[in-house]
């Protein structure tokens, strides 16, 4: 899989995608889409949960809003977008913190993938990051395979009010693309 960035670092562009920086005006967007008119270029279950509760702590997190932050998931081919994907910046002792979501329309299609991936291989550039690294619930098995698949290897479980939780994490050294 190859992606590019823009000579800005706003967009990272894969095969499929386009992930983009948030705007301030987005989150405002999302956090008042519920009542209010929908922009055209959002899929039709756009945001979901998850874009929403990033969306409401965005302006607590301005650092989410830079080059190592968060993204909005725009699919190419209709120019939708269909999802987050983000970094939760700024890393600790070298480890950045990886979320994404996909919404339910287009899930199926390997999208969580291929932005996981890129957004991945491009934290890896980031200046004092050696390793990326995302958590999730074992009863999720599509997001389990999302990792798995983008490269990350697990390196842990823990129990917590029984459920059980995976963690995983891609280095430098075992980056996609590497």
């Amino acid at each position: 899989m190859h992606s590019s960035l823009s000579k800005d670092l706003t967009e990272l562009i894969t095969e499929r995608l386009v992930l983009r920086t948030w705007t301030a005006a987005e989150a405002t967007a999302v956090l008042g889409s519920a009542g209010g008119a929908r922009p055209a270029d959002w899929a039709a279950d756009f945001p979901s949960e998850g874009d929403s509760v990033i969306a409401s702590l965005l302006g607590d997190n301005a650092a989410w809003l830079g080059t190592y932050g968060h993204r909005l998931i725009t699919e190419r081919d209709t120019s939708l977008i269909i999802g987050s994907i983000g970094l939760f910046w700024p890393p600790t002792e070298g480890v950045l913190e990886l979320g994404y979501g996909v919404v339910a329309s287009r899930r199926g299609r390997g999208y969580a993938t291929e932005a996981t991936r890129a957004l991945a291989a491009f934290a890896l550039t980031a200046p004092a990051v050696h390793t990326v690294a995302a958590g999730v619930e074992l009863s999720n098995p599509a997001s389990v395979r999302v990792l798995e698949k983008a490269g990350f290897e697990r390196y842990t479980t823990t129990t917590e009010d029984a459920e059980e939780t995976a963690r995983f994490a891609i280095t430098q050294h075992s980056s996609p693309g590497k």
